[in-house]
């Protein structure tokens, strides 16, 4: 076998695609012949090498340059780049817009670096707003200086209705104000003496019980106090009498027969 057969014949040699009678004369050339067992040891030794080599990280700016070459008409000039930045760090962007944003970001060199100043311009804005600053000396002369032609402010005063309303408001509240809590006080105290007196479990709930049971008795309590008044206007106008035995006579009643 020659060594360009050997050389055309190297790769299917390697993956085991060649016959047999073949497989074996390519065998025997690379033990016979220095050069192509050389150039057989450098090729095995490459592709081992590819095996167990970590492929590199993909490259911005080289998938940025492909698709420069083969799709030209896709770029962005550094105009649409700046109007939209904010949509971009705001993430308003859309897909096609974004991919075509960030590859002219990985290749203009006067555009990578403006997202980073923008972001750190927006944070020290952030920053200073928490940070309270002195007034400077004579601001408020020179506002006033400005906008009214004069360093004194003018005095300013409500109208007439508003403060007759405010000084009638005052009146009614020192007035209306006691008699409030007076009454309010007196509530309080009907409630206290209501639920300990006149309910059984002493709550106001109990309170309401025994007042309706009070209203619903009204009749016959009223007929049982006029007997009772009855009764005394007339011990009072005919004076105590009293028995043979010392015991006082009882004067006849409303409606009773005098015995004869």
């Amino acid at each position: 076998m020659l060594c360009v057969e050997f050389e055309d014949q190297l790769t299917d040699y390697l993956e085991g695609s060649l016959n047999g009678e073949t497989q074996r004369a390519c065998a025997e050339h690379s033990l016979r012949c220095p050069v192509c067992h050389g150039l057989l040891s450098e090729v095995k030794n490459a592709l081992q090498a590819c095996r167990t080599s970590t492929p590199p990280p993909p490259s911005p700016a080289l998938e940025a340059r492909i698709l420069m070459q083969t799709t030209p008409e896709t770029a962005m000039t550094c105009e649409e780049f700046e109007n939209h930045l904010t949509d971009y760090l705001d993430g308003f962007l859309p897909a096609t817009l974004y991919h075509r944003w960030e590859r002219h970001a990985a290749l203009c060199e006067h555009c990578t670096d403006l997202p980073g100043e923008v972001v750190r311009s927006i944070g020290a804005c952030y920053s200073s707003i928490n940070e309270e600053l002195p007034v400077p000396t004579g601001l408020h002369e020179s506002i006033l200086q400005a906008t009214l032609g004069t360093t004194q402010a003018a005095r300013m005063r409500a109208p007439l209705a508003a403060r007759l309303a405010a000084r009638v408001r005052d009146f009614l509240d020192a007035i209306v104000t006691p008699q409030l809590a007076t009454v309010a006080t007196m509530a309080l105290v009907a409630v206290l003496v209501g639920t300990s007196t006149l309910s059984d479990d002493g709550s106001i709930g109990g309170m309401y019980r025994a007042i309706a049971q009070s209203a619903g008795r009204g009749p016959a309590i009223s007929v049982n106090l006029k007997r009772v008044a009855g009764n005394l206007v007339g011990e009072a106008a005919g004076g105590n009498q009293s028995d043979d035995d010392g015991a006082p006579s009882q004067s006849p009643r409303n409606g009773d027969k005098k015995p004869e």
